[in-house]
């Protein structure tokens, strides 16, 4: 293969960012073909270059950048089945969020600079999959943190878009730390920052710290991947544009810790206790975050807690020992997860709103946005798990190896003994991810007939205030025309929907073939079992019957009391009820089905179950209160010695000046009571 192909995907998009910074405030209009076309030609050749890399076949080259005294650092590339389809996922997922955003931000003045930064982003994540030196790949990962701060801080003239970013860069760096560090030790032990040269050696049983490397590696991941307990950037970062919400959450950056263990998992099967760790970490994420997506009301927090819940399943497949399985629900989730936010974009853009509540009370809104209605549907089924899409079956696999590593018949295709799972790690994953599918499939449900089948209600008198976090738009108004095209869905934020629907729908071909992705992954076989397969449906099945009995009764509930006060079931299509009579004021609203299923456990979760605040408490406000201290050490005490050396200078100076007099006999006269004092000191 001609080494120039697989350059060209990471180095196309970064020349167009540099462009685009170059041309943006001069050439405005030269922003969107620069942002479009290198991304779009980037992943047309991580197509090609998959294709010819075709199955079972590894592709490596370096060259030297730099001696250090120690383990060189190279600019080394690695190809193989990961790189093939993880390549493939983020340039599909790019090229839409690139062309979905022409519409998104049409009238945004900063639109050039965020399709640069978007560019950027794209580019950093090509390097870490097609890099085979952990040094360039931290390069990569570093520069992708660095872009999702300016991204999620979009909107800077918002306080929430700048906390947010703010946050995002402080947790991720947090992780970094020791990752940098697990990184240094691990090239120590290996001899080598060549990944190649890592997995080698952890193959020959030569790296002396295994479990402390894999537990400084898996502190990173949990920043990137927003694991437990530092996941909580990942709801906040809402406050950015959508489509930067659908390429981070999907395909990039949160991707990028899964895709590192996956890659270095025979150096996470030497330690038993680092699976442990991971698998519990896993657990509590999955679980946790599935308890706070039932509760929020916020659409995109709604999929923010999902993402987490998802990468959740990943890293549980992952301390299963089976990187195929986790790969697996990498990729397909990554195409349902960005169908998801970009669909929502289009909900928020025609209601003016993040509030689930408020788009219930918008009559006819699915009539004005029927693709992204339909296509919603679509994900979400895939995100519950229900055959023949997608997500059944990558969670199906992962289903199936957390069993498997239960039971003592851990796969691990190769990358390292079987033996090395404990299988208390299988158990852990396998009963959270059983809890967590069931509780993804009724948050899910309600996400589904609160936003867009709660019966038309009484709309109210004033709108509502967009909740914290809401994008910034016009409230909704119940006066505007369903059929009004500048409420319909533009086609550039419309087609991208149908595009990411296709490998939603069809990824799904995997599982039907069981040898076909564990065969471009260079794996065994993900060999789904019958009995995950019915128990995963089936607590599926569970929770969307859940879900709907207790929407179902609210919204009965509420019908019911209309009726019986002589109310009608919703406004005609002049807001006046039948006779005449003027819209009376919106009654409540029907009850939340999160509230009914989670009961006192529904505000908890609602905010986190409070790890934020006590993150707020444990760290925040001891660093404010130390920076305090600082600034009061600094202007008050530090400041006073500097002020106090200048004053005693001056006055000095001005004792001084009094003394020059400019009579030769008074300097005379000084003079000579200076000997006559000189010479009785002597004398006494």
């Amino acid at each position: 293969m001609n080494l120039a192909l697989p350059v060209l995907v990471p180095a196309l998009p970064a020349l167009g960012a540099a462009a685009t910074f170059a041309t943006g405030r001069r050439a405005p209009g030269f922003a969107r073909p620069l942002a479009i076309l290198p991304v779009a030609a980037s992943a047309v050749l991580a197509l090609v270059v998959a294709l010819q890399l075709g199955t079972g076949q590894v592709l490596e080259a370096a060259t030297r950048l730099t001696p250090t005294g120690g383990p060189e650092i190279s600019l080394a590339i690695q190809l193989d089945g990961y790189t093939s389809v993880i390549t493939v996922l983020v340039g599909l997922v790019a090229t839409c969020v690139q062309v979905y955003s022409t519409a998104y931000l049409k009238d945004d003045p900063r639109y050039p600079s965020y399709a640069a930064l978007v560019s950027l982003f794209t580019a950093a994540m090509f390097v870490v999959v097609y890099s085979g030196d952990l040094i360039v790949l931290l390069v990569g990962w570093e520069v992708m943190g660095i872009c999702s701060y300016f991204l999620i801080g979009h909107h800077w003239e918002t306080a929430d878009a700048r906390s947010a970013s703010l946050k995002a860069f402080l947790v991720t760096k947090l992780g970094d730390v020791p990752f940098v560090f697990g990184i240094f030790l691990l090239g120590a032990d290996a001899g080598s920052f060549r990944i190649s040269d890592v997995l080698s050696a952890a193959g020959h049983g030569q790296l002396g710290h295994p479990t402390l490397t894999a537990l400084l590696l898996l502190a990173g991941v949990a920043g990137k991947s927003a694991q437990f307990p530092l996941h909580t950037w990942l709801p906040d970062a809402m406050a950015g544009p959508t489509p930067v919400s659908a390429l981070i959450h999907a395909a990039t950056m949160v991707a990028a810790g899964i895709y590192l263990v996956a890659r270095l998992l025979p150096v996470f099967l030497l330690s038993g206790a680092a699976l442990i760790v991971l698998a519990v970490m896993a657990a509590v994420t999955m679980i946790g975050s599935a308890l706070c997506a039932l509760a929020q009301d916020d659409l995109k927090r709604v999929l923010a807690y999902s993402t987490v819940g998802q990468l959740g399943y990943m890293a549980g497949a992952l301390a299963s020992g089976d990187r195929e399985a986790s790969v697996f629900h990498l990729v397909s989730h990554g195409a349902f997860k960005a169908l998801l936010f970009l669909a929502a974009g289009v909900v928020i853009h025609a209601a003016h709103t993040n509030s689930i509540s408020a788009m219930s009370r918008m009559p006819g809104l699915r009539r004005r946005v029927p693709d992204a209605y339909w296509t919603t549907g679509i994900a979400l089924v895939a995100l519950v798990g229900l055959p023949p899409f997608s997500g059944f079956f990558s969670k199906e696999a992962v289903l199936t190896a957390a069993e498997h590593a239960a039971t003592g018949e851990a796969i691990t295709n190769g990358v390292g003994p079987a033996s090395a799972v404990p299988a208390t790690a299988g158990w852990i994953v396998l009963v959270a991810a059983c809890l967590t599918a069931l509780i993804t499939a009724a948050y899910a449900t309600r996400l589904w007939l609160v936003a867009f089948h709660t019966p038309a209600a009484v709309p109210p008198a004033a709108p509502a205030p967009a909740p914290t976090g809401a994008e910034p738009g016009a409230p909704y108004s119940p006066e505007v025309d369903e059929a009004d095209p500048a409420t319909a869905e533009p086609s550039a934020m419309r087609w991208p929907l149908w595009v990411l629907a296709v490998p939603t729908m069809g990824f799904g071909i995997a599982g039907v073939r069981t040898d076909w992705l564990p065969a471009l992954l260079d794996g065994g076989s993900l060999r789904p079992t019958p009995v995950t397969a019915v128990i995963g449906t089936g607590l599926a099945v569970a929770g969307i019957l859940i879900a709907w009995a207790a929407w179902r009764s609210g919204t009965a509930r509420v019908t019911a009391a209309r009726l019986a006060a002589g109310r009608p079931l919703g406004p005609t299509a002049e807001g006046r009820v039948p006779g005449g009579a003027t819209t009376p004021p919106a009654e409540q609203p029907p009850a939340d089905p999160g509230r009914t299923l989670l009961g006192p456990l529904f505000g908890p979760a609602r905010h986190g179950f409070g790890v934020d605040r006590l993150y707020t408490a444990l760290f925040v406000r001891p660093a404010g209160a130390a920076a305090k201290l600082v600034r009061f050490l600094d202007r008050e005490v530090v400041e006073t010695y500097v002020r106090g050396t200048g004053l005693g200078a001056q006055l000095l100076g001005r004792a001084v000046r009094l003394a020059q007099t400019g009579n030769a006999q008074t300097y005379l006269s000084a003079l000579l009571a200076g000997v006559v004092l000189l010479a009785v000191w002597a004398a006494v």
